[in-house]
């Protein structure tokens, strides 16, 4: 990593809230597939492999919490809670309250395109950086930031329908009488990591758009994001 890159990285540590290591893992987790391919010589790994290790330690991690802070809830209710809190929208809001996309590396069709905005580059750069946090400092620490990050979003699932965002919204719009309904718009990726983007309608208008790996995780982020539209324009 040449010196302005080191600089980069230690600031986002700084805004994380994290001890800086030296390794090149925070780097690789922030290196998208696309930058790879194109940058071969300088860049020979991208974040996919520590985005699978970063998801499977955020699971971990969020249900151990979810387990010991409530020792009433049965283990549906909880793998709904964790449901309502390990998702796109979640991972790609909270990405963006540190301004994540400003540090990712990305290939020249992903960067016109938009991507250090999108949900899925985003939320699959936040849990990249858990699994290179992990690797440099071990699991306490990573417990440490996981649940300092998502704790608001936790609080918030405890007092509503966990993430079931589809029943909230249709239960909204049953008082002004319309008609909810959800299309998926566009599909893409391979058949191990596909993406979908689905719309919701009220009535024939589209409401909002949502993403995720399967079409139903999709249709909840497209409510979600259509009650928050909702809710501001109280």
């Amino acid at each position: 990593m040449d010196e302005q890159r080191i600089s980069k990285l230690s600031e986002l540590t700084s805004r994380l809230r994290i001890k800086y290591c030296a390794g090149n893992n925070l780097d690789i987790a922030l290196t998208h597939p696309s930058y790879s391919f194109e940058n071969p010589a300088k860049a020979p790994e991208h974040n996919q492999r520590l985005e699978f290790l970063g998801d499977a330690i955020l699971d971990f991690i969020v249900g151990e919490y979810l387990y010991h802070a409530f020792p009433g809830k049965p283990e549906g209710e909880l793998t709904k809670m964790r449901a309502a809190v390990v998702n796109e929208h979640t991972l790609a809001k909270r990405a963006r309250s540190f301004s994540l996309g400003e540090y990712l590396l990305l290939g020249k069709g992903e960067e016109l395109s938009g991507g250090r905005e999108r949900p899925s580059i985003l939320a699959d750069a936040f849990e990249s950086v858990i699994g290179a946090i992990y690797l440099d400092q071990g699991l306490a620490p990573t417990q440490e930031f996981v649940i300092n990050q998502l704790k608001p979003d936790i609080d918030e699932v405890v007092h509503g329908n966990y993430g079931d965002y589809k029943t909230i919204l249709q239960e909204k719009v049953q008082k002004k009488e319309g008609q909810v309904s959800y299309h998926i718009l566009a599909e893409s990726g391979p058949d191990h990591n596909k993406r979908f983007v689905a719309g919701v309608y009220l009535s024939g208008k589209m409401l909002a758009q949502g993403e995720g790996r399967t079409k139903k995780e999709a249709e909840q982020a497209a409510a979600q994001l259509a009650l928050a539209h909702w809710k501001g324009e109280k």
